[in-house]
């Protein structure tokens, strides 16, 4: 049972009573029934509106995860050509955005920033493993250093 059903009941039950309708007991007793009556319809009043809620709420999530899907779906095709390129990152010393390029432009030594068109330059001497900046002289040189220690 709800609880207006309930409010109504009880309202059934004090009229079946026969009391006096002009003694103060009887009075107060009236002005409660209304304001339980009150309080009941105002709760099923923000019970509808959660509901309400509830189903937008619901559909906003189903929305988003059929963007969800879409996107990952995007990010799965973009990714396929990728797998076999590393993609790098840098920081534009001008704007400080962030940049992202592949091998291809580590290959040919530079780029220029999307956001604000400074030339990014890339040495890549001292990635090749070598102490001394080149590949070729550092190796003849630590073989020599080896014959020394010896």
């Amino acid at each position: 049972m709800e609880i207006l059903e309930k409010v109504a009941y009880m309202k059934g039950l004090a009229e079946g009573l026969g009391l006096d309708a002009n003694s103060k007991e009887v009075k107060l007793l009236h002005v409660m029934m209304d304001l339980l009556d009150d309080i009941a319809l105002e709760l099923q009043d923000i019970r509808d509106e959660q509901s309400e809620l509830e189903e937008g709420l619901d559909a906003v999530s189903d929305d988003l995860a059929d963007v969800e899907t879409r996107l990952y779906e995007l990010d799965g095709e973009d990714d396929d050509g990728d797998e076999d390129g590393e993609v790098y990152q840098t920081t534009c010393p001008s704007c400080e955005e962030e940049i992202f390029f592949d091998e291809s432009v580590l290959e040919e030594g530079g780029v220029l920033c999307p956001n604000c068109g400074e030339k990014l330059e890339f040495d890549l001497t001292d990635l090749s493993g070598c102490e001394g900046g080149c590949c070729c002289a550092c190796a003849g040189e630590d073989e020599d250093d080896d014959d020394d220690e010896e």
